[in-house]
């Protein structure tokens, strides 16, 4: 991976004739996908033609991608992309690592991945606990202040 990059998607198979791919995003920023955009690879950049949702996937051609032969050769690339600058979001590579406190002080673990969830994506702390991203209050300088509802935590004890 590129020295500050993060990975974005990757390509799962070629798509029709005419050089399109399917790209599965591991992001839940489309804009990625943008006409224009450049994704960064191992085998370098790659230039966003036109994208396409493609149930939970998008159908993708890339510059330079002419046929299906081509687009045969792609499958298995990992996609790689510049962090966004979004001061309000939630990032995962800035949350993991992260000591979590309550919003009273009280430090309470530290963020050992986050979990994806169809209600919430959850922090997992080094504790075993498993706390919902909708009651992160702040992230900053690798600190994150979280206002749980009264019992959650003793849920594990």
């Amino acid at each position: 991976m590129p020295a500050g990059y993060l990975s974005v998607g990757y390509i799962s198979k070629a798509q029709g004739l005419k050089g399109e791919v399917i790209v599965h995003l591991t992001t839940n920023r489309t804009e990625r996908l943008a006409t224009g955009s450049v994704l960064c690879s191992k085998r370098g950049p790659f230039t966003v033609v036109r994208a396409v949702p493609h149930g939970d996937r998008w159908r993708v051609l890339f510059a330079g991608t002419p046929d299906r032969t081509a687009a045969e050769l792609l499958r298995g690339v990992e996609l790689f992309a510049k962090p966004l600058n979004d001061p309000d979001a939630l990032w995962v590579h800035e949350l993991v690592g992260s000591t979590v406190q309550l919003v009273g002080g009280s430090h309470i673990g530290r963020v050992d991945s986050v979990q994806a969830n169809p209600a919430s994506d959850l922090l997992v702390l080094d504790t075993g606990h498993l706390i919902p991203l909708v009651f992160v209050v702040s992230s900053a300088h690798g600190v994150v202040v979280v206002d749980p509802p009264e019992g959650l935590l003793e849920l594990l004890e």
